[in-house]
């Protein structure tokens, strides 16, 4: 078997019980006038602790089927968001 996709992102929704939205972008070149395009895709992603904010940085792996759009699950919290509800997050909150 091979390897398993991973991808950075950054979650745009938690709304959902044990879910989260993952957004993750990437840039490519157009074909013909080589200008540089960002394009994003949204993923579903398993959340088990339910530890994840809205604007976290996390790492998504591909995994077997756990619903009818969720195939993905969040490996690790790689950064949690600086602004949340547009007040600037405690340092010593974030370290907690």
């Amino acid at each position: 078997m091979g390897m398993r996709k991973r991808f950075v992102g950054e979650v745009v929704s938690d709304a959902m019980d044990k879910t989260v939205v993952v957004r993750v972008e990437r840039i490519t070149e157009h074909p013909l006038y080589k200008k540089k395009i960002r394009k994003s895709v949204k993923f579903k992603a398993h959340d088990e602790h339910n530890m994840c904010s809205v604007g976290d940085k996390v790492l998504i792996e591909e995994t077997r089927p756990l619903s009818k759009t969720k195939r993905w699950r969040v490996v690790a919290l790689l950064e949690k968001a600086r602004v949340r509800g547009g007040e600037e997050v405690d340092s010593a909150e974030n370290h907690a």
